[in-house]
C-alpha cells in the first residue's frame, strides 16, 4: 500500500511538472510580439516656404506672411524683399 501511495504521488508530480513546462513553452513562443507597442502614426506633413529676403526655407506655420510673401523673421519682413 505504501508503494502505491508513493507511485501515485510520483505520477502526480511528473504530471504537474510537465503541465507547467508546456504552459511556459506555450506562453513564450512569441514574446517579442506581445511586448512590441503599436506603431505611431507618421507626423503630419507641413508645407515649406522660402523667405523672400534671404531664401531660407522654413515651415509655413512659422513664416511671417505679408501680402502673400513669406519672411523668416520680423527684421526681414521690415526690410522687404531682396533687391535683384
Amino acid at each position: 500500500m505504501k508503494f502505491l501511495i508513493v507511485l501515485v504521488a510520483l505520477v502526480l508530480l511528473v504530471w504537474l511538472l510537465l503541465g507547467s513546462a508546456r504552459r511556459r513553452a506555450k506562453g513564450s513562443q512569441h514574446p517579442a510580439d506581445a511586448k512590441v507597442p503599436p506603431p505611431r502614426p507618421p507626423p503630419a506633413v507641413e508645407g515649406m516656404v522660402a523667405c523672400v529676403h534671404c531664401g531660407v526655407h522654413l515651415p509655413s506655420s512659422q513664416a511671417l506672411t505679408v501680402r502673400g510673401q513669406a519672411y523668416c523673421s520680423a527684421a526681414h519682413r521690415d526690410a522687404g524683399p531682396r533687391a535683384p
